[in-house]
């Protein structure tokens, strides 16, 4: 427990800081971004003149050892995540770090068993978990509005982007030497990581994995069923080679059923033998600021208010690389 002010430090400050993540360390209660990081030094100074960041560095060992710096949120890709947390795990730092946790299961144990034997908190940044959007959804089951969970349903599917057509240099997200796989385990990881959040943990995964459109060397469809610890059961569908795009959950009851999607502003809707109810919300300005919150209530106030830990990130790269038969 921090008995102060938060001080945040962050590795790797591309897009996703600059409006889903980054503002969110200023705006929180008792807690404030002192410190950027970015290999480009160029770049980490720009970030940090733009958003009123005192201090920056192009080297994570100096931002990380900073003693102004309280706590380490890792913002890099996913190929990097396992070595700056063992590092600022070493620093006795609290981590936040980007989904996916890590390219595969056996890092994230690495990452948690790093953080458990130096006594610090480590968190991942599946932020749907704090929003009002699945919160509602939770609650929704927790009332028992639909009956004894059966079953859950996902497909998503999009069209080819063009910066995977004809490419001399791959976006690092279908690089599995960084990602850990192609867009399934960057998009993918979300859905799954809320099913757990709603549903449970998944015991037992399978499923297949190929490449049909042969824009790049990592998977491209994937097709996974999966049983979760209460008996739910589960199937999913992610295309990124489709020729338009779709993003539909729906979780199956006795007495009803939620349609959702992942990654949409579209309602949450409730249907029974009643008929439909449906709760629309506003995505946050800053969408990581709720989970944020919950960290800093952790830190400052102690107790367990983060939805979205190490071990439950973990979880999810398991599922993944099971449905992908790593």
């Amino acid at each position: 427990m921090i008995d102060k002010k938060v001080r945040w430090g962050i590795i790797g400050c591309g897009d996703v800081t600059e409006k889903k993540s980054g503002p969110a360390f200023q705006k929180v209660r008792n807690s404030e971004l002192v410190a950027v990081m970015r290999r480009t030094g160029e770049l980490a100074k720009d970030y940090a003149e733009r958003h009123g960041v005192a201090k920056w560095y192009d080297e994570a060992d100096a931002l990380i050892n900073d003693p102004d710096v309280d706590a380490v949120y890792i913002a890099t890709p996913p190929g990097s995540h396992k070595e700056y947390t063992l590092m600022a795990a070493a620093a006795g730092k609290p981590v936040y770090v980007e989904k996916p946790m890590a390219r595969n299961f056996e890092e994230c144990n690495e990452m948690v068993a790093a953080c458990k034997e130096a006594g610090v908190p480590l968190y991942v940044a599946y932020y749907r978990r704090a929003q009002e959007r699945f919160l509602k959804i939770k609650e929704l089951l927790d009332q028992n509005a639909i009956g004894d969970v059966r079953f859950v349903t996902s497909i998503q599917y999009q069209k080819a982007g063009e910066d995977v057509k004809a490419s001399d240099q791959l976006p690092w997200r279908v690089q599995p030497e960084i990602a850990g796989g192609g867009l399934f385990f960057d998009l993918a990881s979300h859905t799954l990581d809320i099913l757990d959040f709603l549903l449970g943990p998944i015991q037992e995964a399978k499923g297949f994995a190929s490449n049909q459109g042969g824009f790049y060397g990592a998977e491209d469809i994937v097709t996974g069923t999966y049983r979760f610890t209460s008996g739910v059961q589960g199937v999913g569908t992610w295309c990124f080679t489709a020729f338009e795009e779709l993003d539909k959950n729906e979780i199956v009851g006795s007495k009803g059923k939620i349609s959702f999607s992942t990654f949409g502003d579209d309602p949450v809707i409730l249907t029974t033998h009643e008929g439909q109810q449906k709760w629309s919300f506003e995505r946050p300005k800053h969408v990581h600021q709720p989970l944020v919150t919950t960290i800093l209530k952790e830190l400052t106030d102690g107790g367990n208010w983060c939805p979205s830990t190490g071990e439950s990130g973990a979880r999810t790269n398991r599922v993944m690389d099971k449905i992908v038969g790593k």
